[in-house]
C-alpha cells in the first residue's frame, strides 16, 4: 500500500495568510490610488454699463465697460466614493441665493451630484464688478435694488464652469505648497489689531499674513499641472472707487497672468491651465501699500480715526504704483511669480477620502462658553444683525459718505433720528451690540424683504489632509488665525491627520459682511463696525466649526439647522432696462468715427471709436466686445492679438445726446513690448435695440494700419 501523498501546495492558513495580504495590499493600493480632478473656466461677465459695482457701495460708481473679464473657475474633486466642487468666482461675494440657483441647473443634468454639503461657491472680492445679486436690501441698496442681468450672467457662468471641469475629469495628484509674498498687502486697521492680547500677537511676525497657499492639480498620465487654487490675503481694491471699467482686480489679473504663463499661445480666458486666486480672512488687509494719506494736504491721517482735519473723505490709500492700474499690475505681478515659482514645487501630497459637511446657522439664537481672566466661564450670544455708525465711513481702500468717521463708540443726534424713524433698535439690541453704536439696526427690518442674513451657512470640505474652511464673511487677519488654529487642533483632537492643511475660503455661499476678533471689535474701525451679529461673532463661529470638525471626523449626523429666508420671485429694482438705440441721423451701428493712426509705435497707445448699441443688450460671454488683430506673414488671414479681456485693452462705453439713446465706445489699446510689428486692425462687435422692437448684432471694423518699433536717432 502506498503511502498518502503529501499535501503539494501550501497549508490553507497560508493561503489564507496571501489572500489577505492580498485584500490588504488592494485596500492600501486604492487608498493610496490618484484622485480623479476636472477643472474648468467660464466667463460670467455681468452688464459692462449702467449698472452700479459692489463693494465700495457708492452709488455713483457705475459701469461703463470693461477692462478685464470675470471669470468663473471650478474644481471637482472625485476619491472614487465622494465628490465635491470649489468654484471661485471673480465677483464680489457670493450669495444663498446664487448657490441655490447654480444647484437647481446642475442637478437637472447630474441629479444629487452636488448639494449644498459638497458644493463651495466663493467670491474672489473684486470691487470692480457689477452688483445687485446678493438679494438682501443692505448689500443691494447702492445698486438701487435686485439686478436681475447680474445675478443670472452669475448663475450662467458658474454653471459653465462646473460643467467644463466635469467634461475634463481626469486621474490627478494634488500637492500643497505655500510661499512668501511681501510687499504685497498691508493692515488697513493696524490701530484694531494692536487690541488683540500681546502674547497673541507676539506669534506672529506680521499683523497682515504674508503666506500664499497654494494647492495644485497633476495629471497623472504626463505630469502635467492642469491647474491650481491660490489664496492670499490681500483686498481686491487696487482698482479704487473712480474706476467705472469692469475689472477682476489684482487677484483676477495674477490668474490671467498664471494661466497665460502655462499656456502661451492662449487669449485670456481660452487656456488649457486652470488658475485661481481665492479669497480668504481679507478683512482688515489693504493692497495700497503705501498707506492712507490725506489727499487734501499730503500728510499723513490721523491713525486712529482714518481722518485729514475730522474728515474721512480725504484720508485714502494709495500705491504702490503711480496710479490704480499700475498698483493693479504690481500686486497681480507679486502674487503670479510667488504662485508660477510654486507650481513645480510638488513635495507635500494630498492623500485620503474625501468629506463633506454643512449647516445653517441662526447666530442670534447660539452662544458660546467664555473664560474670563478670573477663571470664571460665562456664555456669551450672538444679536440680531446690525451695522455701526464707523461702517458710514468706508475704510481708507474707499472713505464713505456724509461725516462719518471710523473708531467710534459715540452716536449722532441727527442720523439717530432718522435711524429711530424707519429701524430703531430696542434696549436689548443695543446692549447686545454694546460698545457698537448702533446706525442700521438691519435685523429689525423685513420691508419690502430682508436686509441681512440672521441664518448663515458653515461648512468644511475635506479633501485628504486639507481642510477648506468656507465662512460666509470678511475674517480679519487675526479671526482667520484663530480659525484656521481652531480647526487644525479639532481636527487632531477628533483623530483626524496629525498634518491637517487648513485654509480659509472667504465670501462663502453667503456674505454677512464682517468677522472681527471681540478685541478688534471693542475700537469699533470699520471692521468691528461691520461685524453684523454682535462682539462675539467670532467666539460664535469657532465653536460653530469646531462642532462640524468632530462631526465630520466621526460620521456623526447633524442637523441642517433653520433654512435661510426665502425671499419673494419679486425683488425691488429701480434700474430702468434698455428701451432702444439710435445711431443717429447720418451713421450706423458699428460706424468707426475715430480711425487710428497710419502708423503706430510700440509702446503707443491707440485709440478707436465706433457708433454702438448698449453692452447690456447682449453681455458677449465666451466672446468679446472688441478684438485687436494682426494680418499675418503670409498674408492669408487676420489673427486676434488681443481682446476685451486683455490686459493691454479697455472698452468705454459712453452715452451721446441722441435722445439719451444713442452711444459710442472708445476702443484703447496699449502696444505693449512683446507685440511684432505688421499691420493690425480693431473690431468692435455689439448689439442694438430697435426702436420698434428686437435686438440685432453688429459690428465695426477700423482701418489697417501699421505698427513698428521707433525709430532711434543718433
Amino acid at each position: 500500500m502506498m503511502p498518502a501523498a503529501n499535501n503539494i501546495g501550501p497549508p490553507r492558513s497560508f493561503c489564507g495568510m496571501k489572500t489577505l495580504a492580498f485584500i490588504l495590499f488592494f485596500v492600501i493600493m486604492i487608498a493610496r490610488a490618484d484622485y480623479r480632478v476636472g477643472v474648468g473656466r467660464a466667463d460670467c461677465t455681468g452688464p459692462a454699463a449702467e449698472i452700479g459695482f459692489m463693494g465700495y457701495a457708492k452709488a455713483a460708481q457705475k459701469g461703463c465697460g470693461i477692462h478685464l473679464r470675470q471669470y468663473s473657475r471650478a474644481y471637482v474633486f472625485d476619491d472614487g466614493t465622494k465628490k465635491a466642487a470649489f468654484v471661485t468666482v471673480d465677483a464680489c461675494m457670493m450669495h444663498h441665493g446664487i448657490k441655490k440657483a447654480v444647484l437647481k441647473k446642475l442637478s437637472d443634468k447630474h441629479g444629487d451630484t452636488f448639494t449644498f454639503s459638497n458644493f463651495i461657491l466663493s467670491g474672489t472680492h473684486t470691487h470692480g464688478a457689477p452688483g445687485g445679486f446678493l438679494m438682501d436690501v443692505m448689500y443691494d441698496l447702492p445698486n438701487f435694488g435686485f439686478i436681475q442681468e447680474t445675478f443670472e450672467a452669475l448663475v450662467a457662468g458658474i454653471v459653465r464652469s462646473v460643467e467644463r471641469a466635469l467634461e475634463n475629469m481626469t486621474d490627478a495628484k494634488i500637492y500643497w505648497n505655500t510661499g512668501r509674498i511681501d510687499g504685497a498687502n498691508i493692515n488697513r486697521s493696524p490701530a484694531s489689531y494692536l487690541y488683540n492680547p500681546e502674547e497673541e500677537r507676539k506669534r506672529y511676525e506680521h499683523n497682515v499674513d504674508k503666506t500664499l497657499t497654494q494647492m495644485t492639480i497633476v495629471r497623472t498620465s504626463d505630469g502635467k499641472a492642469i491647474g491650481a487654487i491660490n489664496w492670499f490675503a490681500v483686498h481686491p481694491t487696487s482698482m479704487n472707487n473712480t474706476n467705472c471699467l469692469v475689472t477682476s482686480d489684482n487677484v483676477g489679473y495674477a490668474s490671467i497672468l498664471l494661466e497665460n504663463s502655462m499656456d502661451p499661445s492662449s487669449l485670456p480666458g481660452k487656456s488649457s491651465f486652470v488658475g485661481a486666486f481665492a479669497s480668504t480672512n481679507l478683512g482688515d488687509v489693504s493692497p495700497n501699500t503705501a498707506g492712507p494719506k490725506c489727499i487734501n494736504t499730503g500728510l499723513p491721517c490721523e491713525e486712529v480715526r482714518s481722518t485729514c482735519n475730522g474728515e474721512a473723505r480725504h484720508c485714502i490709500a494709495f500705491g504702490p504704483g503711480k496710479d490704480m492700474f499700475e498698483s493693479t499690475e504690481i500686486i497681480a505681478g507679486k502674487l503670479f511669480q510667488t504662485a508660477k515659482d510654486l507650481i513645480d514645487s510638488n513635495t507635500d501630497e494630498i492623500t485620503g477620502s474625501i468629506g463633506y459637511i454643512h449647516q445653517f446657522v441662526e447666530m442670534a439664537n447660539e452662544n458660546a462658553p467664555v473664560q474670563l481672566k478670573n477663571g470664571t466661564v460665562v456664555k456669551v450670544k450672538g444679536c440680531k444683525p446690525a451695522m455701526g455708525y464707523a461702517f458710514a465711513a468706508g475704510t481708507t481702500d474707499g472713505p464713505g459718505e456724509f461725516d462719518f468717521h471710523q473708531a467710534t463708540n459715540s452716536t449722532n443726534p441727527f442720523w439717530n433720528v432718522v435711524r429711530d424713524f424707519i429701524f430703531p433698535p430696542s434696549p436689548e439690541d443695543v446692549a447686545c451690540h454694546a460698545p457698537k453704536p448702533i446706525l442700521i439696526m438691519s435685523g429689525a427690518i423685513k420691508l419690502p424683504y430682508e436686509w441681512q442674513p440672521e441664518v448663515v451657512p458653515i461648512q468644511i470640505v475635506q479633501i485628504g489632509n486639507a481642510f477648506l474652511t468656507a465662512v460666509p464673511g470678511e475674517l480679519t487677519t487675526m479671526s482667520g488665525r484663530r480659525m484656521r488654529e481652531a480647526v487644525r487642533l479639532q481636527v487632531i483632537a477628533e483623530g483626524g491627520p496629525e498634518d491637517a492643511k487648513v485654509v480659509i475660503t472667504g465670501l462663502s455661499n453667503m456674505y454677512s459682511s464682517y468677522i472681527a476678533t471681540p478685541e478688534e471689535y471693542q475700537l469699533q474701525r470699520y471692521e468691528g463696525a461691520s461685524t453684523i451679529f454682535g462682539p462675539h461673532t467670532l467666539t460664535i463661529y469657532l465653536k460653530k466649526y469646531r462642532e462640524l470638525v468632530t462631526a465630520l471626523l466621526k460620521g456623526k449626523e447633524i442637523e441642517i439647522g433653520p433654512l435661510p429666508y426665502q425671499f419673494p420671485k419679486q425683488l425691488l429694482s429701480l434700474v430702468p432696462p434698455v428701451l432702444f438705440d439710435l445711431a443717429g441721423w447720418f451713421n450706423n451701428f458699428g460706424d468707426c468715427i475715430l480711425q487710428p493712426p497710419d502708423v503706430a509705435h510700440i509702446g503707443d497707445t491707440v485709440r478707436a471709436k465706433f457708433i454702438s448699441g448698449h453692452p447690456r443688450n447682449n453681455l458677449l460671454q465666451e466672446n468679446t466686445f472688441l478684438t485687436v488683430e494682426r494680418r499675418t506673414e503670409d498674408n492669408s488671414k487676420w489673427e486676434v492679438v488681443a481682446t476685451d479681456s486683455s490686459w493691454e485693452t479697455r472698452f468705454i462705453w459712453r452715452r451721446t445726446a441722441v435722445l439719451k439713446a444713442g452711444s459710442e465706445v472708445e476702443i484703447v489699446w496699449e502696444i505693449k513690448d512683446n507685440i511684432p510689428e505688421g499691420r493690425y486692425r480693431i473690431r468692435h462687435f455689439g448689439h442694438y435695440k430697435y426702436i420698434f422692437g428686437g435686438i440685432y448684432p453688429y459690428e465695426g471694423t477700423t482701418k489697417t494700419f501699421v505698427v513698428q518699433k521707433k525709430q532711434a536717432f543718433m
